[in-house]
């Protein structure tokens, strides 16, 4: 099982986080199942880029993205080469390195639990 490396994010995971993930999963379920509440306001559906995320190392073992999410990649704050959508994205074999970004598009949040 790959090691993911949530790099540390005022919010979600102040003190960043490191665990093992299931190849094959989505980055946003991975960081969901961790309890890191990354925004996902689309649930999942490729239509918003409140899920986006920086991959810093990894990033060419990533299942391919497809093109409507390219399209949206677009729209995203802070977008980098190395963006993806994390609820697009499914994990690999190879170590992650993952950056949340610190704003989304988002302009409501929604309350968690």
């Amino acid at each position: 099982m790959p090691e993911i490396v949530v790099l540390p994010h005022a919010e979600l995971c102040p003190e960043g986080k490191t665990f093992e993930a299931r190849t094959g999963e989505s980055i946003c379920d991975s960081l969901l199942d961790r309890g890191i509440e990354i925004e996902h306001a689309c649930e999942k559906s490729c239509a918003c880029t409140t899920c986006h995320v920086i991959v810093r190392e990894g990033f060419n073992s990533l299942s391919p993205s497809s093109e409507d999410e390219d399209d949206l990649l677009d729209r995203a704050w802070g977008l980098t080469p190395l963006s993806r959508l994390s609820c697009q994205a499914k994990i690999g074999e190879q170590k992650l390195v993952i950056e949340i970004p610190k704003y989304t598009i988002n302009y409501a949040k929604e309350a968690t639990k």
